[in-house]
C-alpha cells in the first residue's frame, strides 16, 4: 500500500488562457478502487494523461507505483490475440491471462485469433484482463462500458470488484456502484475524495447543495436586512451630528453621534462577515434546468410494424426473426448481446438499405428524428451544424447550455470537443426536431450522470414515442416502456 499526492497542480493547455486545472491538492490509496465522475470537458482524461506523464504542468505529482491506461492503444490489430498480451505484460505468464478471461467469461480460444477478429466487447475484456497481470501497476481506466451491452456490464463490474488499485472514469451509476469503494469527483472548483460508492457520494453531494442552498438564501436575507439597518443608522449618525450645531450641550450630541456611528460601523462588519460567508457557497452547485421536447402527434396509434424481421450480413442472420409494434407513446429499448442486430434494426427504420428478411412497415408521413452511436462525422463549428440539419441555431445553443456548455465551446471546432459534448450535440439536434417516433442508438455513451438524469427527466415528462439501444440499465428502467429481447 502507497499513496499518490497531487500537491498545487495547474494546468492548461498551450492553445487556451483558461487552466484546467488551478493549485490542485488531494491524496489517494493505490488500493483503491475509486470512481472518477464529473461534468464532460471537465478534465477526467486530462487528469489522467498528466498521471501518465503526457503534458507538462506546475505542482507535484508524487507516486511509486506505475500507471497503465485503459483502453491500450494496439498498433497492429492483425496480430494474434496473445501477442497482444505479452505486448502488455511482458512479465506474466500465458495462464495468467487465461485465469483473467475465466473471471470474464471469455472464450481462451480469443488467444489464437488475430486481435481484430474479436468482438468489441471481447476486446474490452482482453484488454482488461492482460493490463491486470501487471502486477503492482496501478490502472487508469477510461470509459470501459462503451462496447459493452448490459450482461457484460455486469460481468466486468464483478471482475473490477475483485480487483484493487485503479481509478475508473464511468458514468453508468450501476455500473460505478457494482465495483467502486471511493468516488474522485472533479467539481466545478476543486477535486474531492470520498469513501463510498457513486449512490452514497450522490446523497452526500445533493445533500451539501440543498444545505448550502438554505444557507445562501438565509446569508442572502440577513445580508439585505443588515444593509437597511446600516443605512438607517449612518442617516441618524448624520442628523445626531447635524443637531450640534445651535445646541446647549454639544457633548452629550456628540457622544450620541457617536454611538450612532459605532453602530453602523458594526453593523457594516457584520454584513461583510455575512457577505464573506456566502462567498464560500455554492461553488461546486451542480445546476441542470429542464430541458423541453414537442413531439409531434401521430395520426394513428400504430407506427411501426416489425413481423419475423432478420437482419442478415453476408447472408449469414445476425438477429431475429423478431417482430414486435411501436404504438403512439411507447418507448421501446431493443435489449440484447454486442453484435445482436440492435443498431441494424434502428438503421433498417431510417431506411439504410439493410439485407433482411420478412416485413418492416412504416406508417404513412411518418417523421423520424434519428440519433446514431457514431460521432466521427462531426466537424466545423455549431453553428454551420445547425444550419446543414436545418435546425434552429438558438433553439439549439441553448439547450447545449442547460446541458452545460460554456459560450466558448460555441465557437470551436466541434472535432475538438470531448466524447461527451459530440454525443449532447446529436442530441440537442434530436431534440430541436419535431418528430412523430425518436430513434435513438445508444445516446447515453460518453454522457455524464447530470445530463443522463436531465435527458430522463425530460422523457418522463413529454412522453415521446421512442426506440433506442442502451446498456445504462438505470436509464432503461426509469424510462422505457416496452423491452424487446434480441
Amino acid at each position: 500500500m502507497s499513496m499518490i499526492k497531487i500537491e498545487n497542480l495547474t494546468f492548461s493547455y498551450p492553445t487556451s488562457y483558461d487552466n484546467i486545472f488551478e493549485n490542485v491538492n488531494f491524496q489517494i490509496d493505490t488500493d483503491w478502487k475509486l470512481g472518477f465522475v464529473g461534468r464532460n470537458g471537465r478534465g477526467k482524461t486530462t487528469l489522467l494523461n498528466l498521471l501518465l506523464g503526457k503534458y507538462e504542468y506546475s505542482g507535484k505529482i508524487h507516486s511509486s507505483v506505475q500507471f497503465d491506461y485503459f483502453p491500450y492503444p494496439v498498433v497492429d490489430k492483425k496480430k494474434f490475440t496473445n501477442e497482444i498480451f505479452f505486448e502488455i505484460a511482458p512479465g506474466a505468464e500465458e495462464w495468467e491471462l487465461m485465469r483473467e478471461l475465466s473471471y470474464l467469461d471469455v472464450n481462451v480460444d480469443v488467444l489464437y485469433r488475430p486481435f481484430e477478429t474479436l468482438s468489441n466487447g471481447e476486446q474490452t475484456k482482453v484488454l482488461l484482463a492482460a493490463l491486470f497481470c501487471n502486477e503492482g501497476h496501478f490502472l487508469l481506466i477510461d470509459e470501459p462500458t462503451n462496447h459493452l451491452d448490459t450482461k457484460a456490464r455486469e460481468m466486468v463490474a464483478a471482475y473490477l470488484k475483485r480487483k484493487k488499485g485503479f481509478i475508473l472514469v464511468s458514468h453508468d451509476r450501476r455500473f460505478l456502484d457494482g465495483c467502486v469503494d471511493h468516488i474522485l469527483s472533479l467539481n466545478r472548483a476543486n477535486i474531492e475524495v470520498q469513501s463510498g460508492n457513486f449512490s452514497s457520494w450522490m446523497t452526500n453531494f445533493e445533500r451539501q447543495q440543498e444545505f448550502e442552498l438554505a444557507q445562501n438564501e438565509r446569508l442572502q436575507k440577513n445580508i439585505s436586512r443588515l444593509q437597511q439597518s446600516a443605512k438607517r443608522s449612518s442617516v441618524w449618525s448624520d442628523r445626531v451630528e447635524a443637531s450640534k450645531i445651535g445646541a446647549a450641550d454639544k457633548g452629550y450630541v456628540g457622544h450620541k453621534a457617536a454611538k450612532m456611528m459605532k453602530r453602523s460601523k458594526s453593523i457594516e462588519a457584520r454584513q461583510q462577515h455575512a457577505i464573506e460567508k456566502k462567498s464560500g457557497l455554492l461553488k461546486n452547485i451542480e445546476t441542470a434546468e429542464n430541458l423541453k421536447l414537442k413531439p409531434l402527434m401521430y395520426h394513428a396509434d400504430r407506427l411501426v410494424s416489425f413481423s419475423d424481421v432478420s437482419v442478415c450480413y453476408d447472408r449469414k442472420t445476425v438477429c431475429g426473426p423478431v417482430s414486435f409494434t411501436v404504438q403512439r407513446g411507447d418507448r421501446v429499448v431493443l435489449d440484447g448481446r454486442n453484435g445482436s442486430g440492435k443498431s441494424s434494426l434502428l438503421k433498417l427504420l431510417t431506411g439504410e438499405p439493410i439485407a433482411h428478411t420478412g416485413t418492416l412497415q412504416l406508417g404513412a408521413g411518418l417523421i423520424i428524428s434519428y440519433v446514431p452511436q457514431d460521432t466521427s462525422h462531426l466537424k466545423g463549428r455549431l453553428s454551420d451544424f445547425a444550419e446543414e440539419n436545418h435546425v434552429d441555431e438558438s433553439l439549439f445553443k441553448a439547450i447545449l447550455r442547460k446541458m452545460d456548455f460554456e459560450r466558448i465551446q460555441f465557437e470551436k471546432d466541434i472535432r475538438d470537443f470531448s466524447c461527451g459534448q459530440k454525443k449532447k450535440v446529436l442530441i440537442a439536434k434530436s431534440l430541436c426536431e419535431r418528430a412523430h417516433l425518436y430513434i435513438w442508438d445508444e445516446p447515453l455513451n460518453f454522457i455524464d450522470v447530470y445530463s443522463r438524469m436531465q435527458i430522463e427527466q425530460l422523457i418522463k415528462e413529454f412522453s415521446p414515442t421512442m426506440i433506442f439501444v442502451e446498456h445504462d440499465s438505470a436509464f432503461r428502467d426509469s424510462v422505457s416502456t416496452k423491452t424487446v429481447q434480441l
